[in-house]
């Protein structure tokens, strides 16, 4: 799949600018149609001009027209412009500027999703597990002024990642429940009841 140039900038015109289904405009630019409506919500991407995709070649109107006409239509690149990433290793970069605000998503997550492992958040918003086990023992300096907030609205990551992340944790918990089941099942004795049993034949002299 490729994708747009600038593709969440290009999704803050096509918000503004078209009649398209959240779904539509997520999948064209590579996010997810929940992000896409914070995105029209004002709750993400609040900084971020739009980028018309008509000027710079990517779309034509007559495309825009024919998706808006029919939600179940999905929009075509003019081009490729950008291949699809390979999947990323090792700890997620983030922007000087971002960096400040992995205290408050921290917080959320370990607030709303306490499922995540630590790995999980440190490859979501790109921290180190010291700093996610000092706001969860709450031992971290600046735990008294920490804001927990959704780690997209903040930019860190997409609501696709988030959603993924969420589910595997929810899946690992399911499979340690089943686990626990079993092995509680094979600790229960078997009952017996004695009134059954054979008897000894016990004669007294």
């Amino acid at each position: 799949m490729n994708l747009p140039l600038m593709p969440k900038a290009t999704a803050v015109w096509l918000v503004d600018n078209t009649k398209l289904t959240f779904r539509q405009i997520g999948e064209f630019c590579g996010l997810h149609e929940l992000e896409v409506q914070g995105i029209a919500d004002g709750e993400v991407a609040q900084n971020i001009v739009g980028l018309d995709p008509v000027s710079n070649g990517q779309l034509t109107k007559e495309e825009i027209v024919r998706c808006e006409g029919d939600p179940a239509e999905r929009l075509k690149l003019n081009q490729p412009v950008i291949p699809e990433a390979k999947k990323r290793r090792g700890p997620r970069y983030t922007p000087v500027s971002k960096r400040q605000d992995r205290p408050d998503a921290i917080a959320w997550l370990v607030r709303n999703h306490p499922e995540l492992t630590d790995a999980q958040v440190g490859k979501l918003i790109g921290t180190t597990k010291p700093t996610i086990a000092s706001i969860r023992n709450r031992s971290h300096w600046n735990i008294t002024n920490l804001k927990p907030t959704d780690p997209v609205s903040l930019g860190l990551c997409t609501q696709r990642e988030l959603d993924e992340a969420i589910q595997i944790a929810a899946a690992r918990a399911d499979k340690a429940r089943a686990a626990q089941g079993d092995s509680a099942g094979m600790d229960e004795q078997p009952y017996v009841d004695l009134g059954k049993m054979p008897q000894p034949d016990i004669t007294f002299d």
